[in-house]
């Protein structure tokens, strides 16, 4: 057998192998609700609409009118919560010089599992709508990497390069999923 035929043999090998896992990830990541184990929760309720009736005939008695609840249900607290706000830019030992613009983030467990914090989890967004990715060990006060229990919480500098007005910052836990916003103030 020549060189040639091992070689094709081998790479025909390989794009086949990962053909299938290519096939097998697929068929087990369901993106729907039911078969992910993601909790779905709506982000608010429809409102109640009485149903229309045809007008009561001339002996038959009206229906009452329901009572309007006068009280609103209170929002239910968000299971992570983000605070954020304008911070000076304290350069730490490892900043090589650039610029910087940082903003102190509190973020608050309200769920009942915990959460992992890590400054590689925090994006901030500018008033143009450019995102920038937290840069690592430039702010002497940067935000620790941890987990927090239900009902902790924890502060610390989020920073992006370059000169921006932040206008908001978005936590995601794990780098993956749905992400948790709190604007700068």
């Amino acid at each position: 057998m020549s060189t040639g035929a091992i070689v094709a043999i081998v790479l025909s090998s390989v794009v086949g192998g990962m053909l299938l896992l290519g096939i097998l990830g697929a068929a087990l990541s369901e993106d729907s609700p039911a078969t992910s184990g993601k909790k779905v929760t709506p982000t608010a309720e429809a409102p109640v609409q009485p149903s229309k009736k045809a007008p009561a005939a001339a002996g038959e008695p009206k229906e009452a009118k329901p009572e309007k609840k006068s009280e609103k249900k209170a929002a239910p607290e968000p299971e992570v919560k983000v605070v954020a706000q304008k911070a000076t830019f304290t350069p730490s030992i490892l900043n090589d010089g650039g610029t910087f613009t940082s903003v102190k983030v509190t973020i608050t467990n309200n769920s009942d599992k915990k959460i992992s914090v890590n400054p590689l989890y925090f994006t901030i967004t500018d008033t143009n709508g450019t995102k920038h990715e937290s840069e690592l060990g430039e702010d002497e006060h940067q935000i620790d990497t941890m987990d927090l229990e239900p009902g902790e919480n924890s502060s610390g500098i989020v920073t992006g390069e370059g000169k921006f007005t932040p206008k908001y910052v978005t936590y995601v836990d794990g780098m993956f999923g749905d992400g948790v916003r709190g604007n700068v103030s």
